[in-house]
């Protein structure tokens, strides 16, 4: 699918992302000028949307965007985007998205009290309002990203993730807050407990499809992300397609890959020699096998709602996040 083709993606809410700017500029206004400059500096940096369009097409398949789900928008931006200017500091990060994270241009300790500055915006614009039904759904994705992410490190230490660990870590750390999106969508217009549960389901499987097809950049030749292959075996990060190479290693060969990622990981002969022996087991097409298990989950749940250019929109964005290539 062509990267224009989210235009067509965001027709039935265009209006709504259009205003949205404009609502999420103002929830992070400061009397402090040096807090505003760096949160202009943050909404320069707005990627594709993909977070506020989950939130607003999941709304209008539901039913109709209100006030309530330009709160709900506005909410997860807060609370991510503090997640990953904290997450930025923890991994002494100088880059996201190509630009300079906020901890390269202004040091740690401002990075971290921005970070504290955006998550109590996001807990006061729902306390504010009285939004604890989307305060609940966004605090618990993100206590699940933050479990998710500690999980990552303390099994990367001992080089033992196993398949079922690997859908844990990726579910909490990336379906959870694609997952809340669609969810918060569908509370803000008030639809019933089953329905925002579904919706909830829905968006983690979109989540860990999404997370599979960003792990398979690292090992498919000729993507075009501009990531160059074996960059998740020089982090000593264990994904999917290893994680099948391993499972289907005799002992001394799993000797030989947990060696080469936790003391060769540096060495582009070695990593360039694991990167093609994922590929010659059969790796990459199983782990390709899944995602599209999980795409099609998602599409089933989607399947269970009335047609409408909403719907249709979900099953295109569904399809954009395992058919891009960046």
């Amino acid at each position: 699918m062509a990267l224009h083709s989210l235009d067509k993606i965001k027709a039935p809410i265009q209006q709504h992302i259009d205003r949205f700017e404009g609502t999420f500029r103002s929830s992070m206004k400061s009397s402090v000028p040096l807090l505003d400059t760096i949160t202009r500096y943050i909404l320069k940096r707005k990627g594709k949307q993909m977070r506020p369009m989950f939130v607003f097409l999941s709304a209008t398949l539901c039913g109709e965007v209100n006030e309530s789900t330009y709160r709900g928008a506005s909410l997860i931006e807060l609370l991510h985007t503090a997640t990953l200017v904290h997450d930025d500091v923890v991994d002494d990060s100088n880059l996201r998205r190509g630009f300079f994270s906020i901890n390269a241009l202004w040091k740690n300790k401002i990075a971290v009290l921005v970070g504290d500055y955006l998550l109590s915006r996001g807990l006061l614009l729902a306390l504010e309002k009285d939004e604890f039904k989307l305060l609940k759904i966004v605090s618990s994705a993100v206590r699940e990203m933050s479990e998710g992410e500690l999980l990552q490190i303390e099994k990367a230490r001992r080089m033992d993730i196993e398949e079922r660990v690997y859908f844990d870590i990726i579910r909490k750390k990336t379906a959870s807050l694609i997952a809340s999106c669609c969810a918060c969508g569908a509370a803000s217009v008030g639809v019933s407990d089953d329905v925002v549960q579904r919706m909830w389901q829905f968006g983690e499987q979109v989540g860990i499809a999404f997370q599979i097809k960003d792990d398979l950049f690292d090992y498919e030749h000729g993507n075009a992300t501009g990531k160059p292959n074996g960059t998740d075996i020089r982090d000593q990060k264990m994904t999917l397609p290893l994680i099948y190479l391993l499972n289907n290693s005799d002992f001394m060969e799993k000797r030989r890959i947990i060696n080469t990622v936790k003391n060769h990981h540096n060495e582009s002969d070695k990593v360039g020699k694991l990167v093609a022996r994922v590929q010659e087991c059969g790796g990459i097409a199983y782990a390709r096998e899944r995602m599209q298990h999980y795409r099609q989950q998602a599409l089933d749940i989607l399947m269970t709602f009335p047609d409408s250019a909403a719907r249709r929109s979900l099953e295109e964005l569904v399809l954009f996040t395992t058919d891009r290539n960046r």
